[in-house]
């Protein structure tokens, strides 16, 4: 029997302005399941990956709603904690005229994750853990993260790291560099955006990007620049592919099925490195998801994304 994906961190309620509105705008708001680390457990598990999420939510409607769609998706809930001293965490979510997607997080439940959270039993002996960097913006889930890091590294677990850089209240960009630099020192794979390498570095190309990741040379990197490309980078160079162009109706969620579908592929290569079949793969899955809205209900199966191939090929 394979071991679980772990997806380590937010599960939360997004609250989504319609298209072509920004938070200023919008007269009403669509309200859907998501946070990074949610949205690819049950992408995980769409693609057949065994999947479980380590998280914490309130002690409400919404939090039951959040318990009841990751069962339905097949993810394993038995780690996802109940707490009645928060409610549920929640997030506005919104595109602008360039289409990339903005979010603006309002942290409760999620925070409340504790390094007693991480033990044998939740983590064991994973496939692979998932943790993103909105979960060290506090404590006390910040311990908590780098108790998986920890157990991850002294047990051999690949580390999937996907920046997805939100300043929290309270804390500095020197804050969010020490905590970034955490992360990517324990990672296997570092997934990250041109975006998070702005706020970080104040890169501002995928190319950029990547020389400013020559500090800390990563395993195994992938950059994403929302419609404008990705890239994958190898001890050989950068291999960037545009974007494929799709009638995008949403960019929730895309960004965590292009991460989930890379772990996908790692995972049937038994984590060797990278080519360039495997970052395609990926950004088939992230532009599937854009024609649909976010951010659960927007992930693909294996099957649409190798039709989607198959089609752009032919």
């Amino acid at each position: 029997m394979r071991q679980p994906v772990v997806s380590i961190g937010e599960c939360l309620i997004d609250l989504i302005a319609p298209a072509g509105t920004d938070l200023l705008q919008a007269t009403d708001l669509h309200v859907r399941d998501g946070g990074a680390p949610a949205n690819v457990a049950v992408a995980l598990s769409r693609l057949g990956v065994p999947s479980r999420m380590l998280a914490v939510v309130g002690d409400d409607a919404w939090g039951e709603r959040l318990r009841a769609r990751l069962a339905r998706e097949s993810v394993d809930i038995s780690t996802v904690r109940i707490a009645s001293e928060e409610p549920t965490t929640v997030a506005f979510a919104w595109a602008d005229a360039r289409g990339d997607g903005h979010f603006r997080l309002h942290r409760n439940a999620d925070r409340l994750l504790a390094p007693a959270d991480v033990t044998e039993d939740t983590i064991g002996q994973a496939e692979a853990i998932v943790v993103g960097s909105v979960a060290m913006s506090e404590e006390p889930s910040r311990s908590a993260v780098l108790s998986a890091l920890r157990h991850a590294t002294d047990r051999g677990i690949p580390v999937v790291v996907d920046l997805n850089i939100r300043l929290a209240p309270g804390m500095s960009m020197d804050d969010v560099r020490m905590n970034a630099q955490a992360l990517m020192t324990s990672a296997t794979v570092v997934k990250l955006s041109v975006d998070d390498a702005r706020a970080l570095w104040g890169a501002s190309s995928i190319e950029e990007t990547n020389a400013a990741l020559d500090r800390y040379d990563p395993a195994m990197a992938v950059i994403t620049d929302g419609g404008r490309g990705a890239a994958l980078r190898t001890p050989g160079g950068l291999i960037r592919r545009d974007v494929f162009h799709v009638e995008s109706v949403e960019p929730t969620g895309a960004g965590d099925a292009f991460t989930a579908a890379f772990i996908y592929r790692l995972i049937a290569n038994s984590w060797r490195r990278a080519d360039e079949d495997d970052l395609m793969f990926a950004m088939a899955a992230g532009a599937i998801a854009t024609m649909r809205p976010g951010a659960m209900d927007s992930v693909p199966t294996v099957a649409e994304i190798d039709a989607f191939l198959a089609d752009k090929r032919s």
